[in-house]
């Protein structure tokens, strides 16, 4: 079964530069404010598929599978997911109009 990335669909579907357009526009909305998506979401922003996410944690794709689908998921594995996508995980906890950076969490 041939693996099909979402960009490179994309790409074919709009071409590269509306891809690259649309790109810069999320990458901006990212920056100015703080979005909502889950684990599935994350990783196809990321440009990754499940077989290729699955590897760079080392786990299989089935259990990334389940992983996503999860609803409750402990922080370590959340920081294992996020840095293997090439991300950075941190927890933030807000209490009104102050947010504090936990660290060693």
């Amino acid at each position: 079964m041939k693996v099909y990335r979402a960009r490179d669909l994309a790409v074919k579907k709009l071409g590269l530069k509306e891809v690259e357009r649309i790109t810069a526009e999320v990458r901006e909305e990212i920056a100015r404010e703080t979005m909502e998506a889950n684990l599935s979401a994350i990783r196809e922003l990321a440009g990754k598929t499940q077989v290729e996410a699955a590897a760079a944690i080392g786990i299989s794709q089935a259990q990334l599978s389940r992983t996503e689908a999860a609803g409750d998921h402990r922080v370590s594995t959340l920081r294992r997911y996020v840095e293997a996508l090439g991300g950075e995980f941190e927890v933030i906890a807000r209490f009104g109009d102050r947010a504090l950076r936990l660290r060693d969490v």
